[in-house]
């Protein structure tokens, strides 16, 4: 018998914790590297891309509100100058650090919260897998309308939640994480301001246990805004005197009918009922456990803004989507920490949790299937044709004459050309023709037409494009509202007809010889 002198090797075993967290880890990258690679592929979203020309206007000196029109407030555009200006710096494609940025800073609030979740103890105490789970609802949700003004939203408030949830509970938080929460829910609410009202519901949730309004939390939101609210009234007065009362004014004419939004959000009310009942049979331990209960408080609220809105683009309803799902993750969470589940109610409590979940995939992968179809394939879709032919005609300056925002941009972000018009699409000017039809002083106070007609001629585009499929015949109307317009207009040929559009260009006269315009009328100035 020989005794070897080498010991046997050691069996190199994780534990089942950090089993949990390696899985977590691989499907947190993968989840993320997925979402990136749809972003980066895919064309850029054309309210981001809006977005990123009006920073970089007025990054070039342009005065916002006046020379370029945009009815959202300031922040999102400050926001989206700065990775305009990191690509600049880097010499590469605005999308490819707008997209990555956006993204890190709503995975920078999540990973924020599910550190604070850690106190909660049970299936909350290990901060890696909760992030990857909420990442995983933060990046796939939102599906193609990823970085949009809302999906910032719901991100900068959720640390808010988590430390509001706590304080009900009977638990005190750090002063500076309440005071920093405070400020991310109050820029979180800057960015659509109607969601300053959802302070008021959410500390009217909090007094029903003895909270009272003045802690540290609430004060620090509610200073954040007054203090946006000042510099915008000091940097950008523009906005409150022109953007608002457009706003007010012209933006009516995109709304939908309650039946219509009713049907749209089908699926959110659904998912809202479904953490309605689940709340109900957890109502005895409420009182101990307010987390759900204020997920859906918020979502609740989020949807009557949503409402108030009166728009059926998803993103509006991307905060009360991700906060529903969220609510109904935590209730699940929360039965599995417990043991095994017991009982006919925790066990159909399961059943409508999972299948209200599976009908929020479902949808978000329904959504998200063109932008990675696109990411895939590229295939020659309506707006990549345009954008050829411009490039093909060696267009510099360029108008379309629709109402969707896409045949503006990423048209001019992807082509370079110089965009003949203050307006991103002419929702403003079918806002003038909706509210002429019962304010007789529409024209007169809300003059669009003059001021498309106005950019027209002092832009003069090489490539016009006209949407035939709206029932607006926009050149009607600007030859109506300057006939200047139409003795310009008469120097345009049509190239090409696809998809509902008819492609024009501009003979080698000019445009100026017309009609001599000593200046592009700013809004303030016209009215």
């Amino acid at each position: 018998m020989s005794l070897s002198l080498h010991p046997a090797p050691r069996r190199l075993t994780l534990s089942p914790r950090a089993l949990v967290r390696a899985a977590s880890l691989a499907a947190f990258l993968a989840v993320l590297g997925f979402v990136l690679f749809v972003a980066l592929r895919s064309p850029l979203k054309d309210d981001i891309a809006w977005l990123l020309y009006v920073a970089r206007r007025w990054m070039a000196g342009r005065e916002l509100y006046i020379d370029v029109v945009e009815v959202n407030p300031p922040l999102i555009i400050w926001i989206s100058a700065l990775p305009l200006r990191i690509a600049q710096w880097l010499s590469v494609d605005p999308q490819f650090v707008a997209m990555p940025f956006l993204v890190a800073a709503v995975l920078a609030c999540v990973w924020w919260s599910a550190g604070l979740l850690r106190t909660r103890g049970g299936p909350f105490a290990e901060r890696l897998p909760v992030f990857a789970i909420m990442a995983a609802v933060f990046l796939l949700i939102p599906a193609g309308e990823l970085g949009q003004r809302e999906h910032l939203l719901i991100a900068g408030f959720l640390p808010y939640l988590v430390l509001l949830a706590r304080r009900m509970d009977g638990k005190r938080e750090a002063l500076a994480a309440a005071i920093a929460a405070g400020v991310f829910a109050g820029l979180g609410a800057a960015l659509k301001p109607r969601y300053g009202g959802m302070f008021v519901v959410l500390e009217c949730l909090a007094m029903t246990r003895g909270l009272r309004p003045w802690r540290a939390m609430p004060v620090a939101a509610a200073t954040t805004l007054c203090a946006y609210a000042g510099l915008v009234a000091l940097v950008c007065p523009a906005y409150l005197r022109n953007a608002i009362p457009m706003a007010l004014a012209l933006y009516g004419a995109t709304d939908v009918p309650m039946t219509a939004l009713l049907a749209d959000s089908a699926l959110l009310i659904a998912g809202m009922a479904a953490a309605a009942v689940l709340l109900w049979l957890r109502r005895d331990r409420l009182k101990g456990d307010s987390l759900m209960l204020i997920l859906v408080v918020f979502a609740v609220t989020s949807t009557v803004i949503c409402f108030m809105d009166g728009k059926d683009w998803f993103y509006h309803r991307i905060p009360a989507t991700i906060a529903t799902v969220l609510a109904l993750l935590s209730w699940i969470a929360a039965e599995i920490g417990r043991g095994r589940p017991r009982g006919g109610a925790a066990l159909a409590g399961l059943a409508i949790g999972i299948a209200a979940l599976g009908m929020f995939w479902t949808d978000s992968a329904q959504r998200l299937q063109p932008a990675l179809i696109a990411a895939i394939q590229p295939r020659t879709t309506t707006v990549e044709r345009l954008e050829a032919m411009i490039k093909a005609e060696h267009a510099r300056t360029y108008i379309a004459f629709s109402e969707w925002i896409a045949l503006g941009f990423p048209v001019v972000n992807e082509t370079g050309v110089v965009w003949a018009s203050r307006f991103d699409s002419m929702w403003a000017l079918k806002g003038e023709i909706w509210r002429a039809g019962f304010d007789p002083a529409a024209s007169r106070e809300w003059p669009v037409a003059r001021w498309v007609a106005h950019d027209f001629i002092a832009g003069c585009p090489d490539i016009a494009v006209v949407d035939t499929r709206e029932r607006i015949n926009y050149i009607k109307v600007l030859r109506t509202a300057d006939p200047a317009f139409g003795r310009v207009w008469s120097r345009y040929r049509q190239i090409a007809a696809f998809d509902g559009l008819v492609v024009y260009r501009r003979g080698k006269g000019g445009c100026l010889d017309v009609w001599v315009a000593a200046e592009a009328h700013p809004i303030g100035r016209v009215r």
